[in-house]
């Protein structure tokens, strides 16, 4: 599978989000660079919510200035290009495996993509198992979840159960 060139709007908020944070307030925020889209977290700073409500502003901004999307999440807010997000990555993961079964694992707003397009392909016979953890608060992922666990340390027990079971067939 290939990926589709990076748009240059990428480039350029990847270079301007250092002062973008500084002059917001928040120099400390955590930025996840992904190549083709940038994930900035306040998870892990002293006021997660108010550094939030202090960048959702100047990001929304500098989304539009470089034609990408802004996603807000649970205390991250991503940037990234339009037409893509995890469901048009699974899409494209699927038609490149030719995968007739996955296990996703979710535990943000960004995942719902890829939930609603795993959900989407067991209409055509694909074997799937949607997992998320509570412990993102994310509503409606865990509503669409079939084995919702208490955080990403129940995910590890999820898929030690199964590798377990795999290896005792």
């Amino acid at each position: 599978m290939t990926s589709a060139p990076v748009p240059a709007g990428v480039a350029t908020a990847r270079d301007r989000l250092p002062g973008l944070l500084r002059e917001a307030g928040v120099p400390d925020a955590f930025v996840e660079d992904k190549d083709s889209s940038l994930a900035v977290h306040t998870r892990r700073l002293d006021d997660p919510s108010g550094s939030f409500e202090l960048l959702r502003g100047p990001l929304t901004a500098l989304a539009a200035e470089t034609e990408l999307r802004l996603e807000p999440g649970n205390l991250v807010l991503e940037l990234r290009p339009p037409g893509i997000d995890k469901g048009v990555a699974i899409h494209g993961l699927l038609e490149s495996t030719g995968a007739r079964s996955i296990l996703y694992a979710g535990d943000d707003l960004g995942d719902l993509a890829a939930f609603r397009a795993i959900q989407a392909r067991r209409a055509d016979g694909l074997s799937a198992v949607l997992l998320a953890t509570r412990s993102s608060n994310a509503t409606e992922l865990i509503d669409a979840a079939d084995i919702v666990v208490d955080d990403p340390s129940g995910v590890v027990t999820v898929l030690t159960a199964l590798s377990d079971a795999i290896a005792a067939r």
